[in-house]
């Protein structure tokens, strides 16, 4: 016969099985909250990342410079150095250079005796009461301009209007360097050169809050790089120069307070 492959006895049947018991997850309530935290943590930090790129790329590529050149050191040392800057590039048709510029702090000089002036007063107009400014060697600069004829008056060539707008136009740029890199300066004083034969009487008295919107901006944006000929102002140049000195040019006289201060009168030409 046939042995019995299966053994004697038959295996019993498992039971049917059972499904698996599955641990529960506990329920994290502060999860999504979690999420959010680190979202706003990452958004964080692109942002910051990106500021530091930013930051980098104008540190590599800054903007434009405000001028090609700028005085070294500060104060009235720095003034002389604009003086001597801004006064050789302006000359005649001659090719004589217009004027020298003497920077120093306001005074004057009467007897060989070196007065500081302590006040600036503008006369008011059309019942306008007086403005009074006091100035100081911290504070101010003085320039005069002087074309070494008589009386500081321009030696060579023949007066007229237009050599008049490029002397204005001078001392435009000298307070325009005076304010931007003269740390602490409120105000530019220049006396301009007399016409032959007649004494000094005139004076452009400028503020740093005439010119703020020039500061603002590179000089090449106001004044050209390249100093015209005095028949040579174009019409640009000739309204932003109208339009900053026309108005500040002042006939000038000195008076002296009972203390002994020095007081510089400056009277509008125009009521």
């Amino acid at each position: 016969m046939a042995a019995d492959v299966t053994g004697s006895e038959a295996t019993p049947l498992s039971p049917a099985h059972e499904p698996p018991v599955v641990p529960q997850v506990p329920v994290r309530p502060h999860r999504k909250r979690f999420f959010v935290i680190y979202a706003l943590l990452a958004a964080a930090l692109g942002v910051g990342i990106a500021g530091t790129a930013v930051f980098a790329g104008r540190s590599i590529s800054p903007g434009p410079t405000w001028s090609s050149w700028k005085p070294s050191g500060g104060g009235q040392g720095a003034a002389k150095q604009i003086a001597a800057h801004v006064s050789k590039a302006y000359r005649l048709p001659s090719g004589k250079q217009l004027v020298d510029v003497i920077a120093k702090a306001p005074s004057v000089s009467p007897a060989n005796q070196q007065i500081p002036i302590h006040y600036v007063v503008v006369r008011g107009t059309k019942g306008a009461e007086d403005k009074i400014v006091p100035v100081s060697s911290t504070d101010s600069v003085m320039y005069s301009l002087c074309g070494l004829g008589t009386s500081c008056s321009i030696a060579a060539g023949k007066p007229s209007v237009e050599r008049g707008t490029l002397v204005r136009r001078q001392i435009l740029e000298l307070a325009l360097y005076t304010f931007k890199y003269v740390d602490g300066m409120k105000s530019v004083i220049a006396f301009m050169p007399p016409t032959p034969g007649s004494q000094p009487q005139y004076v452009v008295y400028i503020e740093k809050s005439d010119v703020e919107a020039n500061l603002k901006t590179p000089l090449l944006q106001t004044l050209n790089p390249k100093v015209p000929l005095p028949s040579a102002i174009n019409r640009r140049e000739q309204q932003t120069i109208d339009a900053v000195t026309e108005a500040r040019v002042y006939k000038f006289s000195l008076s002296q307070a009972q203390q002994g201060d020095a007081i510089l009168v400056l009277d509008p030409l125009t009521a």
